[in-house]
């Protein structure tokens, strides 16, 4: 019996046409690229010590392959471990391990750490520290035998076989070990181990003169509050020492820092030989910053090695980083030149050098090549719209870019600095990884990524670049709603951050930037979004044009955009939304009170109303204080501006925001109410400053609705 083939053609047709043609769900514009649409990486690289093999995870092993041969072999697995371990130490899956050579590696596992160690043919584990219980910011030591760690707000060294408690303060306004300042001024930690592993300095923060502040938490009955220490700008500011903790002889000492108590103490380095501690003192108007070398033992300090100045604000982000096998070489990383640059300094001779220079910004420093005198850093110098790898030699400052290809590249260099991983992404190219011989350059690829998104319905995406009133380039995205017709006019979205510390628009995948915008894309809207002066990654007077005014500058920029959009024969001028969080839900409803006439909807989302109610730290820094500043102050106080409100505004919440705390828009809602201004309004309890998880895809559905009722209709 003969089978037609045409039905079967058409099925295979018809199949391939559907497959190209699927809409994105809301769960997956929100986390697909978390889930099932998650790009192909390589987990958990890194290079062995002598950089001739790296190693990686997979699913229940880790991998380790021969860069000259490019074998790759099974180093460890889940069940090679297991066959070791009695039923009741049996591990269900293979934690993260940290290898410090191929045959040995540690990892932790319900508060305790253990050693994971290759014995022949088998791998055997080795209980190595069980630490106290609520054990948190832990460091292991370089001496790969302490722990340092936290128990509420006090330090502890797991030393020995057993746990000492460094501090014990009883007070809860006082915190030692953790991140201080609010984790401005590139602060992430607490701890810092000397090199030698037998000291460790620590912030100590009192936070006792800043004032209480609610944070309710609705998940219980009755209700329970949990005060956190919040200061707010010109109000008072918690004080930080650094402790200097001796673990031969078990003793606390201070460093002598002189100054304000409200200065701001960062960029903590220990020298190589363990025997100085420095620390970039900044005071509390930031804009003058000390570099400071302190002795650890007598707590004394040595000398000022340099200072910076500005008339705006000194923004500290890195510690020095020491030259190899040097006790007096540092790379500093500053903006003094209006870019971020390495200098090169020496302890007695100071400044010996500035090793980049440009219009452009170093990112990342990667590490040494000590034998080629190189260092190796990621910038901005093609274009701020992507990241690149380089080297320069610190003698005669020669510098090569070190891949090729378009896009946004991070690397990983081998200790010995002879090979480096890079890995990019670009608008299309989802993922793409190699290895790279620094003498020769030869590249050899070991991965690229399958597109994820193939068989969805993707929208044109048009690269935008709009000039400033002062002559300036923005760039922005400009996303066409799928089968797009130039002879129909669409609502529009504009999606906006414009804030400090943050870029929206680079050369990535996808290079929407976003699903979301996609799946708006997918039901018939345009989405734009741009970043303007303010925003990172452009230099100082980018992102000082905003300074003293914050909500102004970024307006105009973004009043560019609207002018484009509107310029557009396919957009409807009449249907124009906006929506961001944070700082962009800030600019959303300042758009919507001081421009009333240009959105016709907006959704603002955890936003700053008044700024005199934000952190200390990052307020200051771009605003000044209240008493300074009452101008910008005023100008960009929301609340008595409700009553210009003529579009629909949805304001969205967390109600345990310790970030941009509650209060901001609750004042906004009675503002409202002062003013009989109509606002929607909807809060997530058990949520912080973002809303996250499975409640991101109910959060977005909010909003795209919300976009639905009042641009489509």
């Amino acid at each position: 019996m003969k089978f037609s083939k045409i039905p079967l053609l058409l099925v295979v047709f018809s199949s391939l046409l559907y497959g190209q043609n699927q809409k994105f769900t809301m769960a997956e514009a929100v986390n697909g690229l978390r889930s099932n649409l998650a790009v192909k990486n390589i987990s958990q690289f890194s290079w062995t010590p002598d950089g001739k093999s790296y190693i990686q995870g997979a699913r229940n092993a880790y991998l380790i392959t021969d860069v000259k041969s490019a074998k790759t072999d099974t180093l460890v697995s889940l069940s090679r471990i297991n066959k070791n371990l009695d039923d009741s130490r049996k591990l269900k899956s293979l934690p993260p391990v940290k290898f410090i050579s191929p045959n040995k590696g540690y990892f932790a596992q319900t508060g305790t750490y253990h050693w994971l160690e290759k014995s022949g043919n088998d791998w055997k584990v080795t209980p190595w520290a069980a630490l106290n219980s609520g054990a948190a910011n832990t460091v292991v030591l370089e001496d790969q035998k302490s722990i340092a760690y936290t128990v509420a707000n006090n330090l502890y060294l797991h030393r020995n076989g057993k746990s000492v408690a460094v501090t014990q303060d009883t007070d809860p306004g006082i915190v030692n070990g953790q991140a201080v300042h609010r984790q401005e001024f590139g602060i992430s930690g607490g701890i810092f181990p000397a090199p030698d592993s037998d000291k460790i300095a620590f912030y100590r923060m009192d936070e006792r003169m800043v004032t209480d502040y609610p944070i309710i938490d609705w998940s219980v009955t009755p209700a329970k509050n949990a005060n956190i220490k919040y200061p707010m700008a010109g109000a008072a500011s918690h004080h930080v020492t650094l402790g200097v903790y001796n673990a031969k002889s078990e003793t606390t000492s201070y460093l002598n820092i002189d100054g304000d108590q409200e200065q701001y103490l960062t960029a903590v380095t220990w020298s190589p030989d363990s025997r100085f501690i420095f620390v970039g003192v900044l005071n509390r108007d930031q804009n003058h910053l000390q570099m400071n070398q302190y002795d650890a033992a007598s707590g004394n300090l040595v000398k000022t090695i340099f200072e910076e100045k500005s008339d705006r604000y000194v923004e500290p982000q890195h510690p020095l980083l020491f030259f190899p096998n040097s006790n007096t070489d540092f790379i500093w990383q500053s903006q003094r030149t209006g870019y971020n640059h390495l200098f090169h300094y020496h302890l007695d001779k100071g400044l010996v050098s500035q090793m980049t220079k440009g219009d452009w910004l170093v990112t990342d420093i990667l590490g040494f090549n000590e034998k080629k005198k190189e260092i190796y850093f990621a910038a901005t110098k093609e274009t701020p719209q992507e990241r690149h790898l380089y080297r320069v030699n610190w003698n005669n400052f020669k510098m090569q870019r070190l891949d090729e290809a378009p896009g946004m590249h991070s690397g990983i260099l081998s200790k010995d600095g002879s090979m480096l991983y890079n890995v990019y992404t670009n608008a299309t190219t989802p993922r793409s990884a190699q290895l790279i011989n620094t003498q020769t350059l030869k590249s050899q690829n070991i991965l690229t990524a399958e597109n994820p998104l193939k068989n969805y319905l993707r929208p044109e995406i048009k690269n935008v670049t709009l000039k400033a009133d002062d002559g300036t380039d923005l760039y922005g995205k400009l996303i066409l709603p799928t089968n797009f017709d130039p002879n129909m006019k669409y609502p529009v979205i504009v999606y906006l951050y414009n804030g400090p510390h943050l870029q929206l628009v680079t050369n990535s995948f996808p290079q929407s930037g976003n699903l979301w915008y996609e799946y708006m894309a997918q039901n018939g809207y345009i989405v734009f979004t741009m970043d303007g002066r303010g925003s990172s990654n452009r230099g100082l007077k980018f992102e000082q044009a905003v300074f003293r005014n914050l909500g102004e500058t970024e307006m105009n920029d973004q009043l560019q955009g609207v002018n484009y959009l509107k310029s557009l024969p396919y957009v409807d001028a009449d249907r124009m939304g906006i929506h961001g969080w944070s700082f962009g839900g800030f600019m959303t409803t300042s758009f919507m009170l001081k421009h009333p006439e240009v959105f016709k909807a907006g959704v603002a989302g955890g936003p700053v109303i008044d700024w005199r109610m934000y952190e200390i730290m990052y307020t200051e820094r771009y605003m000044d204080t209240p008493e300074s500043n009452p101008e910008g102050y005023a100008q960009s106080n929301l609340l008595d501006k409700v009553q210009n409100l003529k579009g629909k505004l949805l304001m969205i919440h967390g109600a345990q925001d310790n970030v941009v705390v509650w209060q901001h828009s609750v004042n906004f809602l009675k503002a409202a109410v002062d003013h009989g201004i109509q606002v929607d309004y909807f809060v997530y309890p058990g949520h912080e400053h973002n809303v996250m998880g499975k409640d991101r895809v109910h959060l977005m559905q909010k909003v795209t609705d919300y976009f639905d009722q009042h641009l489509k209709n």
